[in-house]
């Protein structure tokens, strides 16, 4: 029962114990990461760019010129920004993030939608007693 196949069954089961590590740990690129603006709160957000500047998406914020590039909504310059991490990080403080009942590791989208779901579902629901005689 333990010889080794000569279809080499078990090579594979050896590298993806040693990459699923690699696998769950999330890929860290700063051109993906967002940057805010510390006087207006406008978040910079390299996927979507700047149409209103010209700036196509995909531009990360370190290829922005920092002479020319402003705020659009206030006009602070590029010193004015911070990094706040990629879009899939999850938003608040980071020791904060093990408490609760896991919604603090939630993405700032999936809290909306988590949200605005209820609503929409306590809407449903209110309306719903309409039918009621």
């Amino acid at each position: 029962m333990s010889e080794e196949h000569p279809s080499g069954a078990e090579a594979p089961a050896e590298t993806t114990a040693e990459a699923s590590p690699a696998a769950t740990e999330p890929q860290d690129d700063p051109a993906e990461h967002r940057f805010e603006c510390r006087s207006c709160g406008y978040v910079y957000d390299p996927a979507e760019g700047v149409r209103k500047l010209g700036i196509e998406a995909g531009t990360p914020f370190a290829e922005l010129d920092p002479v020319a590039f402003r705020c659009p909504v206030c006009r602070s310059r590029v010193a004015a920004f911070r990094d706040i991490g990629p879009r899939s990080k999850p938003s608040g403080f980071e020791e904060n993030l093990n408490y609760g009942f896991g919604v603090n590791r939630l993405t700032p989208g999936q809290k909306n939608v988590l949200i605005f779901g209820g609503f929409a579902l306590a809407f449903a629901f209110f309306l719903s007693l309409y039918s009621l005689r």
